[in-house]
């Protein structure tokens, strides 16, 4: 064949799958489909779940999803009958995927045909085929869809119903709504138009030509039919910036900045528009098992994003509050939640309880990093309820049972009353509101308390008890949840508040999170190993729980055991590198050793607003910035160990102005930008 001749594929198409009979399902499965193998897209309400080698087959809860609803369950690609052969899978960004591929097309052993496929959340996706080979090619292109308009939970389940019958429309299909199912039906519409469409098959065909070295592409989006409703709309990129604005970071262990450059990208990804208010929004818990903001979870990622804007707590604050319980009874206050799994030693925990005790914590600590006087005075109502129902929740005694707690006292619900008492007595003071010395006194009484009734006490130092049951008797066993116990707060001026231990005891828990049994190496697991029921993938019995490993981070930093700090935070970004800097929500607790790297958990969620929130955590442990807006200071205490070198955060903010920081690597903070007239503190 001449240099110049077209080189005609003959391998033949593939023959079009005829969809299922009517009503044919998949077989019930036994539990969440896994997905671990799986790159996910988010741009909440849409996302897209793609296997590593690009083709859409509809296995598991593969597909694009809008507003819960599979858009496109199937979407497979054949280049000269062939697909193409998978060579690389990754996530360009928090959005969009990019799969490439390769197609042989001669006797020859090279492939002839590169095959680029990016993939977003919304459901565009561009084909890019390059013919790599020094003579002109015909290249007969398949693309084959379909879709069931199934449910998410349905899918998950393993009930994905049958596939939709398509028609054709305009330059690609159409599938209208089922008679009597919600929704609209889908479209997917294709540049160039194909030169052959077989709607009943969901085949899609070109005949493309392309000389050497040259590519052309192919274009597909997929969106609901016409008649969505404009409320499933997600936020704008812009919109979603201004919320979670993205920090700049330079430091000596290179892995830092993609951790926090992808969790950033992780948390507007996750944001969810506020139904009643469009220019709020909070991150939903995760995805693909946790699609909706958890009161609790959105509360606990804002926190750990103040140091780059104040909006994002605020809009959590805002929303959080709308949907909480008033007028008489006694759970007035009471911000809603669902049970949370807590193994099986102990009853599932109450994210209602949780996040009515986050709720005040969140708005003090925003108002020391600058939350505007309009939504302090807006959000303190809600915050004084929250304080009045745990007032009523504790009773005459200090010891604070959850809401459907079922007699049950955790000890983590004593950290967040504590600390929302600790920092709810400085924002009822710096508002002028009464209340302020009686939640301080009940802190007080709170830590002396805690040590008799949840501290274990032994020859070896002792250690927390998980809680105790209806009848008086302790629940004994450690893991990561501990690490609530050693956080703190904001103060006044720039200090922070205590935490719910002493410092002996302090120094003992860090010991004990030291201990093999409890730290993986890549993390603090759940249950310790030895303990009864331990397992490496139990949810809450066993397997690395990343935000509470960054709590214990930034709580060990805070009480000036850096050591222990800095093993926990080089473990964590170990993990973070070999997950792509994308930390999941839990990992497996198997414990680390050399060459080895941290195993997946099958069901875990990624991206996770508390995985996200994780790398923030680490940079405040890292830098030591204790804002006091209100009374125009800052302060810093860095790590002085540096365990990661020298450290440079630009685009932070506080009062609302631009703020950057340096630690060098002998841990000295120096401040590079703030605020006219923000001060030092001592």
């Amino acid at each position: 064949m001449g240099p110049n001749a077209v080189r005609q594929a003959t391998t033949p198409r593939p023959r079009p799958v005829p969809p299922p009979a009517a009503g044919v399902t998949a077989p019930s499965a036994s539990g969440p489909p896994p997905v671990h193998h799986t790159l996910i897209c988010v741009a909440l309400p849409a996302f897209a779940v793609s296997p590593l080698h690009g083709q859409l087959d509809g296995h598991g809860v593969e597909g694009v999803y809008r507003s819960g609803v599979r858009l496109l369950s199937r979407c497979r690609l054949h280049v000269a009958g062939r697909p193409p052969v998978p060579l690389r899978s990754r996530l360009v960004s928090a959005e969009c995927a990019e799969f490439t591929g390769a197609v042989r097309i001669s006797a020859a052993p090279d492939p002839d045909v590169l095959v680029e496929r990016t993939r977003d959340a919304h459901g565009t996706e561009r084909i890019v085929l390059r013919n790599l080979s020094s003579s002109p090619l015909r290249l007969p292109v398949d693309v084959t869809l379909a879709t069931d308009l199934a449910q998410f939970g349905a899918v998950a389940a393993g009930r994905p119903g049958p596939e939709a019958a398509g028609s054709v429309h305009d330059s690609g299909i159409r599938w209208p709504a089922p008679d009597g199912a919600a929704g609209t039906g889908a479209v997917v519409t294709a540049d160039p138009a194909p030169d052959d469409t077989l709607a009943s098959a969901g085949l899609l065909r070109w005949e493309l030509g392309l000389a050497p070295g040259s590519s052309r592409t192919i274009s597909l989006s997929v969106r609901p039919g016409p008649g969505a409703p404009p409320h499933e709309a997600g936020l704008s990129r812009p919109a979603a910036a201004s919320l979670v604005p993205g920090p700049a970071v330079e430091c000596d262990d290179v892995r830092l900045a993609p951790f926090v450059d992808a969790a950033v990208d992780d948390l507007r990804a996750l944001l969810c528009r506020d139904p009643v208010r469009s220019d709020d929004a909070s991150v939903a818990a995760g995805v693909p098992w946790r699609l909706r903001p958890v009161p609790a979870d959105a509360l606990w990622a804002a926190r750990a994003a103040l140091p780059l804007s104040t909006r994002l707590a605020a809009a959590a604050l805002r929303t959080a509050a709308r949907g909480q319980r008033t007028g008489p009874g006694p759970a007035s206050g009471l911000l809603p939640g669902e049970l949370r799994d807590a193994g099986p030693h102990v009853p599932p925990g109450c994210t209602a309880t949780e996040a009515t005790l986050a709720f005040p914590v969140v708005l003090a600590e925003a108002w020391r990093w600058g939350l505007p006087e309009r939504d302090l005075e807006e959000l303190l109502p809600a915050a004084e309820r929250c304080l009045d129902w745990l007032r009523r929740r504790a009773g005459d005694g200090t010891a604070v049972e959850e809401e459907a707690g079922q007699g049950f006292l955790r000890s983590v619900t004593q950290a967040h009353a504590h600390r929302a008492a600790e920092l709810g007595a400085g924002l009822l003071d710096a508002a002028g509101r009464p209340g302020g010395a009686y939640w301080r006194e009940w802190a007080g009484e709170a830590r002396t308390a805690f040590r008799t009734r949840f501290w274990a006490d032994g020859v070896a130092g002792g250690r927390p008890v998980a809680g105790r049951l209806p009848d008086g008797r302790p629940v004994g066993t450690l893991g990561s949840a501990a690490a609530h116990l050693l956080d703190t707060g904001l103060a006044a001026g720039g200090a922070l508040a205590p935490c719910l231990l002493d410092p002996t005891r302090t120094v003992q828990l860090a010991r004990l999170f030291r201990d093999p049994a409890v730290d993986s190496g890549w993390g603090l697991r759940s249950l310790g190993e030895g303990e009864r029921a331990h397992n490496p993938l139990g949810h809450r019995s066993g397997a690395v729980r990343v935000h509470e490993t960054a709590v214990a981070v930034a709580g060990l930093a805070a009480a000036g055991l850096e050591h222990e700090a800095a093993d926990l935070a080089r473990g964590l970004l170990d993990a973070a590198e070999a997950f792509g800097h994308r930390l999941p929500e839990m990992f497996a607790g198997l414990r680390r050793t050399p060459g080895s790297g941290p195993v997946p958990h099958p069901a875990a969620c990624r991206p996770a607003a508390l995985g996200a929130a994780s790398a923030l955590l680490l940079v405040s442990a890292v830098t030591g910035i204790r804002p006091d807006a209100p009374a125009g200071t800052v302060t810093l205490r860095p790590m002085r160990s540096a365990p990661l070198g020298e450290v440079r955060i630009s685009g932070l903010r506080i009062a609302g102005e631009p703020f950057a920081v340096r630690v060098s690597g002998r841990g000295l903070a120096m401040v590079e930008e703030a605020a006219d007239g923000l001060q030092l503190g001592v």
